[in-house]
């Protein structure tokens, strides 16, 4: 009886959630009714943001618990995550695949190389930043961007 009454007078232990990020919701964004899919894209990166999106979608982040989850296929996707400089052999692909995406979509530019180059600013493969292929709507800086940036930008896309 002991262990019941201590859980009891105990009740939950959980960490306070963290304050709502700031910056308004994309006009895009109001239809998706705090609930996304996400397709990631990796348009020529180091893998250094790809390995941030999986933390933030691991158990220590949580990033499904603010409404987003993770997709594979384009076709069931609102949001696209796009990753690293765009490669002129990635150019067609990225904008296939948004393309492919149901309206309305949101594409997040993840990283400093997929928002303006970065390192690889005027390397003879790299077509140019993610925003002189497909419209942007969101960017998250950083190299490579904490999975704290990136849960802040999906949680000012569901509202969350």
């Amino acid at each position: 009886m002991g262990l019941l009454r201590k859980i009891r007078d105990t009740g939950r232990v959980a960490e306070p959630s963290p304050p709502r990020p700031a910056g308004e919701q994309p006009p895009a964004a109001r239809g998706f009714g705090g609930s996304v899919q996400v397709r990631c894209v990796d348009a020529g990166s180091c893998n250094g943001c790809e390995i941030e999106i999986a933390a933030a979608f691991n158990p220590v982040y949580d990033a499904e618990r603010y409404g987003a989850r993770l997709v594979a296929s384009p076709r069931h996707a609102d949001v696209a995550l796009v990753t690293g400089p765009v490669t002129r052999n990635m150019a067609e692909p990225l904008r296939r695949t948004v393309a492919a995406m149901p309206e309305p979509r949101l594409v997040v530019a993840v990283g400093d190389c997929a928002i303006n180059c970065g390192e690889f600013a005027g390397g003879y493969g790299v077509e140019g930043a993610v925003s002189d292929v497909v419209p942007v709507d969101l960017a998250v800086p950083g190299c490579p961007p904490e999975p704290d940036a990136i849960i802040a930008a999906l949680r000012r896309v569901t509202g969350r």
